[in-house]
């Protein structure tokens, strides 16, 4: 008996609590801190967890695609900082005379898929590690914002783009809708279109997804854009959530995304995880974070469990039964 557990624990067992760990973590830590904080249920606060993860979950999504190939993508605060900046001075501002409305939106959004499709670009065709190529993309794109807006802060006045975040649907703000029908577009990408399988294939091994006739310059360079897409979807809710751009508008954003993406299970080698994972991961994170206000912890303290939690995560992660070679 012993000997059959030790199997069930160390293949199908071990698979099966890394995959459900994260929401059995969800769920323990909402009733701990209902319990700590009978506030936590209260309607307003619910409302106010959905409107917190709306960004979060947005970027999180397109960081999916990226560490489901096995590569990473440290541009997001670049990409969504010219995307919110490039929304601010397009649609009616209080810097220039522009009104061009939600096209504003789709200019800004194109900005981000750009800057995705030329950090893929820069990865496959001049071979440079992702790290590296997109953290490149990551200064150009803070430098760019911060030069197209003179260093300071730009008001947003278009009052239908500043709806997404102040008018209301159900009691919820529209901005969370616009999250939630950016993750139903991610499911479909991951699980019903080709890109999606060949993502998770290259992910899974490279070499394999190459045999089986998957073309790894393309789905590489349009994943990166797919991830710029999301990017710029969460750059125009910051700016309409903020009613405004400015140089700071993306900072920790990156550190966010990453974590919610890896404390959701999608593993950091690739080819395991995905979308929905994510889905639990940023409300672990933006549940984590609310219950620490609740409880009157301090912002250092929570600085503290925020990085204990993405070590742990990336611990239960990794099949270590698996892994020969820790880089």
């Amino acid at each position: 008996m012993r000997g059959l557990f030790a199997r069930f624990a160390g293949r199908g067992g071990g698979k099966a609590l890394r995959r459900f760990a994260p929401l059995v973590v969800l769920i323990v830590l909402c009733v701990l801190i209902a319990i700590a904080n009978p506030n936590f249920i209260e309607p307003r606060n619910l409302i106010r967890i959905a409107n917190s993860a709306a960004v979060p979950l947005t970027l999180a999504m397109g960081m999916t695609f990226i560490i489901l190939m096995g590569s990473i993508d440290l541009s997001v605060e670049g990409a969504l900082s010219v995307s919110a900046m490039v929304l601010v001075m397009l649609a009616a501002n209080d810097l220039n005379g522009n009104d061009y409305g939600w096209l504003a939106v789709l200019v800004a959004i194109a900005a981000s898929v750009a800057i995705g499709l030329l950090n893929g670009l820069i990865q496959t065709m001049l071979r440079i590690p992702s790290f590296m190529a997109t953290l490149g993309m990551w200064f150009i794109g803070l430098g760019i914002s911060v030069y197209m807006l003179g260093g300071s802060a730009v008001r947003l006045s278009d009052a239908s783009i500043r709806a997404l975040s102040l008018e209301r649907f159900l009691g919820f703000p529209l901005a969370v809708f616009v999250a939630l029908a950016a993750f139903l577009l991610a499911v479909v990408i991951q699980y019903h279109t080709r890109l999606g399988r060949h993502i998770v294939a290259i992910g899974g091994g490279e070499d394999v997804a190459e045999l089986s006739g998957v073309s790894l310059v393309r789905v590489r360079i349009l994943a990166f854009g797919v991830a710029g897409f999301f990017f710029g979807v969460a750059g125009v809710l910051s700016a309409a959530q903020l009613g405004q751009s400015n140089a700071v508008i993306a900072d920790g954003r990156l550190f966010a995304a990453v974590t919610a993406v890896v404390v959701g299970g999608t593993a950091l080698t690739g080819g395991e995880g995905g979308v929905l994972n994510t889905l639990v991961g940023v409300l672990i994170v933006t549940v984590l974070a609310n219950g620490m206000v609740l409880l009157g912890i301090s912002p250092y303290v929570q600085q503290t469990v925020q990085g204990l939690l993405i070590i742990a995560a990336v611990a239960l992660s990794l099949d270590r039964l698996r892994l020969k070679i820790v880089k």
